[in-house]
């Protein structure tokens, strides 16, 4: 059963409310969404991960539904803080973090600035957020239909093609995510990721990586598959998702299911008292 709470935090810049789902029992595991979208994304995977005996949590992004507070000059640490909120809020004992796309780097900066706060972070079809050359991670045609997929001024067969080359592999349904998308949301949030820089998240304070790839993905392509890993060392695990593309989770929930709980299970347990504080 879901259930819907929030919580109030003061920032430097004002009140906020930040909203969140709960379901399941057990270890906690906070999942977060990609750029401009919102906690639906995982409806198929929330029931999976509480069936395999996992509390899931699903925050709402600043500026989605009740999750409510200053918009302007969003930088990632102010999103990792409204995540750390709900973590307080709901007593979770260094919970993993996981991340889809934008999402991870949100919960990548959790960690960096207290790791001792999270026991691990799963990134979901994620950039590492550099590449070995230096050259761009996502190319200037894909990044037009990351955005031309969520623009509601566009037809939706239009949309749809930009879904394909953009998010989903060949034979996946990309009509599940011509719904969902919050183009104020997803305008603040890429902001936010413009200006930050790579090194304040990018090892995300030690904690461990499991680097869940989708081996179709044209944003976070299996060229730079080794970037993380090949930076941290035994830090990073990497998995790998057949027949998946960026979108990842509505393309493969349970597959995705099986990878997330097999690394969680293996990480140490959590401690019995917070282990941080903000």
């Amino acid at each position: 059963m879901t259930t819907v709470h929030t919580t109030q935090r003061h920032s430097a810049r004002g009140a906020v409310q930040i909203a969140y789902q709960t379901e399941g029992e057990g270890p906690q595991v906070f999942i977060l969404p990609s750029l401009g979208r919102g906690p639906a994304d995982y409806d198929a995977l929330a029931p999976l991960l509480a069936q395999a005996g996992f509390t899931v949590v699903r925050p709402w992004p600043r500026g989605l539904g009740a999750s409510q507070g200053p918009m302007d000059a969003l930088d990632l640490a102010e999103l990792a803080d409204d995540v750390l909120a709900v973590v307080e809020a709901t007593g979770a004992r260094q919970p993993v973090i996981a991340g889809h796309a934008f999402g991870n780097f949100v919960a990548r900066t959790l960690a960096a600035r207290h790791p001792r706060a999270v026991r691990g972070v799963a990134l979901l079809a994620a950039s590492a957020g550099k590449t070995p050359g230096g050259e761009p991670p996502i190319t200037a045609e894909l990044m037009a239909s990351i955005y031309a997929s969520g623009d509601l001024t566009l037809p939706a067969q239009e949309r749809l093609a930009h879904l394909r080359r953009a998010f989903f592999a060949p034979g996946n349904d990309p009509t599940v995510w011509l719904d969902g998308w919050h183009p104020a949301l997803k305008q603040a949030q890429g902001k936010a990721y413009a200006q930050a820089r790579v090194e304040d998240y990018f090892n995300a304070g030690g904690v461990p990586l499991l680097d869940l790839q989708a081996d179709e993905d044209t944003i976070a392509p299996r060229r730079y598959a080794r970037v993380l890993q090949d930076a941290l060392g035994s830090q990073v695990t990497v998995s790998v998702i057949a027949r998946a593309g960026h979108a990842l989770v509505p393309e493969q929930p349970a597959a995705v299911c099986q990878a997330l709980v097999a690394w969680m299970r293996s990480l140490p347990p959590a401690p019995t008292t917070q282990g941080d504080s903000p």
